[in-house]
């Protein structure tokens, strides 16, 4: 079919110069009709599109009486532009429908404009999955495009790009029975991990971003919670100069290329971390509330022989294997010991360009595959394990997670959360930094009325915890102290709709669940605020209670059946895989561990989970918290949760139950329950509570077959659940 003439330059709008984008998946594009379905599509790019497709025939496909951007409806107004309506609410869309196909049969290609829409920053994509459902009836091939454009997902520390600035990645076509809304949707999330993984700012070394990132905001502070002291509050620039000058110790005293750090958040914690950095040395954060065995083997694991701590914490924790003196810089002592060469730094770095700096203190701007940070993984099911994160990790997660946040220069986060985990590392020390937000720190997630005072006193609005944690809040804290918060985000665990609610209605904040691993840098998902429309946008979704959210950008996801690895469609149930620049690379000097969960590039989490047509992932459990009792695998979480209605425990602040399975002759695993509860007859308590389950519907498999009296539940420092400690308390039982 010969090609329509190209539409007429409009009379408001001057038609832009376009720049050669990177187009990521020609290979992709058919010579046949086609339905084109992008992820969104501004003005440059539809110009893109036209571009790209010069001599084929384009009709447009738009929602009668959708918000689209001016010089788009401008645009697709022209008299030589071939447009089709969706007319909303329709009862017959059959002629609509053969109307496309006759196009596609044509050769054409169709593509869906989609509309303005009011949304968080750096959606998957601004198509809901209502609309994906009618668009895939229309039984046609489909071909998915993701746009990125570049400032979405751009830095505080990066030059703001030119408006068309944008990467395309197009997949292969699908057809006939690929043709559905899961199908895009995996398809549309491996278009953005490419697309994401594009971005050159993914291969700036770590050190250099934060170099960049304290001295451009400068004036923003670290205030140290736990110090009364006039000295408690540090602007970033002085922050800045006080690393640099520690750095030059660091170097002098350990040619390790790893440092231990043994301190709780903290200003002396945040400068331990950039000076290790600025050395050219990779941090190693040490889990001081892990067990002997654990510590040690992390301090052998990672091959250290020089930690920096401060007096106070030695005599704290006294029971700690602490290395000999010799190995410890106490940094109380050794920070008034460079006042001198702080001034000095301090001067030059208001002096002097980031990239003179770094060269002077020997930091090269890229950082890539090397690693940047160690880890290790909290020990909740089996021993805590190495894990290396790139700065091309670290870089990402900061990218992907502050696209999504959009936080401004005047919010302020608490970072209380220990440093050891990876969650509190990574959004408590490197994205304030690199983003420009101010940072209010505290040593223990634990003393809420402390944490509380600080929240109101420096007017935080982003709250970072868990939901055991925040149980502590709901009994004696004012609830005025939290009016300033914009954002309450919890992860590490599932978070209760008991608790959720509880925390709501005394607080009247929202608490929005996240979910991410030490792994993946940590954050992969989060749930947000729904957007405000201010007319006739359409609003994508930002919040689903019961979900951990929607994917952060340059992430992708597949599921497959648990015990064969066989994909399945990612709207059922099925093993959790994530894919992207944030995903680590293997556990440290453990090829086995390593191999058992990383495949192609994929990494599996051990969670079994779904997605649903909006986008938002459900986490079910933890394969090591289920049970494959007769047969029928069964979620701990599940029926904890069955417990704690049927128990009357909503209110609790504690965690006062705990499911575990343990071998069992007859059906292969049966359910114990752990409690702190009181009581009398076990046997009687036990039999009490299968009828109060079996009266709620729940399966009699489900159902814990023996109860454990405990004097606690164990939790990890993180505030998960420690299954280990808790299969080791049932065993000890005799169960």
């Amino acid at each position: 079919m010969a090609a329509p003439p190209p539409p007429p330059m409009s009379t408001t709008h001057a038609v832009p110069k376009l720049k050669d984008s990177p187009i990521l998946g020609r290979e992709n594009l058919p010579s046949e009709g086609v339905l084109l379905i992008p992820s969104q599509l501004a003005y440059h790019d539809v110009l893109q599109l036209e571009k790209l497709f010069h001599g084929r025939a384009i009709v447009y496909l738009t929602v009668q009486g959708a918000a689209l951007d001016a010089r788009v409806k401008s645009h697709l107004h022209g008299e030589s532009v071939h447009a089709l309506e969706i007319v909303p609410n329709s009862t017959d869309t059959s002629a609509l429908r053969k109307e496309i196909q006759d196009e596609v049969k044509k050769g054409s290609v169709v593509v869906y404009v989609p509309q303005q829409t009011a949304t968080q920053t750096a959606p998957l994509s601004s198509v809901p999955g209502t609309r994906l459902e009618f668009l895939m009836e229309a039984h046609v091939p489909v071909l998915p495009l993701y746009v990125l454009h570049t400032n979405d997902v751009a830095l505080a520390i990066e030059s703001r790009k030119a408006e068309g600035d944008a990467v395309y990645a197009f997949g292969p076509v699908l057809r006939d029975a690929e043709v559905t809304v899961a199908k895009y949707q995996e398809s549309l999330m491996l278009l953005n991990e490419q697309a994401f993984s594009q971005n050159p700012t993914l291969d700036m070394n770590l050190a250099y971003a934060l170099l960049k990132g304290l001295k451009k905001h400068g004036s923003l502070t670290l205030v140290d919670g736990k110090d009364e002291k006039e000295t408690s509050t540090l602007p970033y620039d002085k922050l800045l100069a006080a690393a640099i000058a520690l750095s030059k110790h660091v170097k002098a005293v350990t040619q390790k290329p790893r440092v231990g750090v043994i301190l709780p958040p903290g200003a002396g914690a945040m400068i331990a971390n950039l000076a290790v950095l600025f050395a050219g040395k990779v941090p190693v954060n040490i889990n001081f509330s892990a067990g002997r065995p654990a510590v040690e083997s992390a301090i052998k694991q990672a091959d250290l022989d020089h930690y920096l701590t401060a007096d106070l914490f030695v005599r704290k924790l006294q029971t700690f294997p602490w290395p000999p003196n010799r190995q410890l810089t106490f940094i109380e002592r050794t920070l008034p010991t460079l006042k001198g060469a702080m001034t000095t730094w301090f001067l030059l770095s208001k002096i002097l360009p980031a990239s003179v700096l770094a060269s002077m203190l020997g930091i090269p701007t890229k950082g890539g595959n090397k690693e940047a940070l160690l880890l290790f993984t909290s020990g909740s099911s089996g021993d805590p394990k190495g894990v290396a994160l790139t700065h091309r990790n670290l870089m990402a997660n900061v990218m992907q997670f502050g696209s999504r946040l959009a936080l401004r220069h005047d919010d302020k986060i608490l970072g209380c959360l220990p440093l050891f985990h990876s969650f509190g590392c990574t959004v408590t020390l490197w994205y304030p930094i690199i983003q420009g937000i101010g940072l209010v720190t505290y040593p223990s997630p634990l003393e809420t009325k402390k944490l509380a005072e600080l929240i109101g006193k420096h007017k935080i609005t982003l709250f970072i915890s868990t939901p055991t944690f925040l149980r502590g809040y709901l009994k004696g804290v004012n609830p005025e102290l939290f009016a300033s918060l914009k954002l309450v985000v919890t992860g590490a665990e599932k978070l209760p709709k008991a608790v959720a609610e509880a925390f709501e209605a005394r607080f009247g904040k929202r608490v929005f669940e996240g979910y991410g691993l030490t792994e993946t840098s940590p954050v992969s998902n989060v749930n947000l605020p729904d957007p405000e429309t201010t007319g006739d946008e359409l609003m994508i979704p930002s919040y689903r209670f019961g979900s951990v959210g929607q994917l952060i950008p340059g992430l992708a996801v597949k599921l497959t059946d648990p015990e064969s690895d066989e994909p399945v469609s990612i709207h059922e149930s099925g093993m959790v895989w994530f894919k992207g620049p944030n995903v680590f690379e293997g556990y440290l000097k453990n090829p086995k561990k390593t191999e058992e969960v990383i495949k192609d590039g994929w990494f599996r989490t051990g969670d079994i989970g779904r997605m649903d047509k909006d986008g938002f992932l459900y986490i079910e459990g933890r394969l090591s918290r289920f049970s494959k009792v007769g047969g029928e695998m069964v979620p701990h979480e599940t029926v904890e949760d069955a417990l704690v209605k049927a128990l009357g425990l909503e209110t609790e602040a504690m965690r006062r139950i705990a499911v575990v399975g343990v071998p069992d002759v007859e059906k292969g695993e049966a359910l114990v329950l752990l409690t702190t509860l009181p009581g009398g007859s076990v046997q009687q308590e036990i039999l009490d509570l299968r009828y109060k389950l079996l009266d709620r519907g729940m399966a009699p498999l489900w159902i814990p077959k023996k109860m454990v009296r405990v004097p606690e539940i164990p939790v990890l420092p993180s505030g998960k659940l420690d299954v280990k400690g808790c299969e080791k308390l049932a065993k000890t039982a005799g169960w």
